[in-house]
């Protein structure tokens, strides 16, 4: 099989122009394949910092289809918990970025939205192999909660909207500072049965150097009705807010792949920088 592309792009590679005008979205750079006729294509890549352009051929698959032999993706999706809702209807969640699944770098997003999801199973996580909640989301008009407008290594972060705030419900919280959370009791508020649940969790260690932004935490679960529900930490949990002592900690970023009863989380101080860069 001949693939006109092969060795000239990579995993995570931007196509932002074909033969000088935009490509707008992955249907849109279909069509203008389509309209070469399977004569030399020239597509404007971003790679890193670098930009340039690749010269292809595309090949004729039927009477009126071309192709280039690539595979594009120009969207993504997922479940995540929201960490915060503040005075200005700005929202946080998640406490770590959206990565692409193939290049594990951070993807670059022009926007997004914000939905509610039904969850409606739980798979529990044991060692080797997290866990994952797994849910339906309705991305009708109506059901839009927010608007994304950052991706970043702290986090996503957008506007919501009167749905959103509605949905909220609950008292603001004061934020505590990194350098005053103690090793101890404290708890994750998470919603693995539609209803947002306080759980018991012990903060073990706080790492104020922590290599990666969003490992500054390391806690434990130890109520029992959580690890009875998802045997501790699960994929979808991301962004679910830590609470000590009444104040806002910070939030749920990674479980430990070998342990699902223990976790990471990022300083709340470190998600609200994020949202500044």
């Amino acid at each position: 099989n001949y693939e006109p592309a092969n060795n000239l792009l990579l995993s995570g590679d931007y196509i932002e122009t074909l033969n000088g005008q935009e490509v707008k979205n992955k249907e849109d750079l279909i069509q203008k394949i389509n309209q070469s006729n399977g004569k030399e294509t020239v597509l404007g890549i971003r790679r890193g910092k670098e930009s340039f352009g690749v010269k292809v051929m595309p090949i004729q698959t039927s009477p009126e289809e071309y192709k280039i032999g690539i595979w594009v993706r120009d969207n993504t999706q997922g479940i995540g918990t929201l960490t915060f809702l503040d005075e200005f209807n700005g929202f946080g969640a998640l406490g770590h970025g959206i990565n692409d699944v193939d290049t594990s770098k951070l993807m670059e997003l022009e926007g997004g939205f914000l939905y509610h999801t039904e969850i409606v199973s739980v798979i529990k996580g044991e060692s080797g192999n997290p866990g994952e909640l797994t849910g339906v989301i309705d991305y009708a008009k109506g059901n839009v909660l927010g608007t994304i407008l950052k991706n970043t290594n702290g986090g996503i972060f957008g506007s919501g909207n009167s749905l959103l705030i509605d949905k909220v419900g609950q008292e603001a919280l004061p934020i505590c500072l990194k350098q005053d959370i103690k090793l101890g009791p404290g708890k994750i508020l998470c919603s693995v049965n539609g209803t947002p649940v306080y759980y018991d969790v012990e903060i073990t260690k706080v790492d104020y150097s922590a290599d990666s932004i969003n490992k500054g935490i390391v806690f434990k679960v130890r109520d029992e009705n959580l690890l009875a529900l998802t045997g501790g930490i699960v994929q979808g949990m991301s962004g679910s807010p830590i609470i000590q002592d009444g104040k806002f900690v910070g939030a749920v970023t990674h479980v430990f792949v070998q342990d699902s009863t223990k976790g990471f989380g990022i300083f709340i101080e470190n998600m609200l920088e994020a949202n500044l860069e």
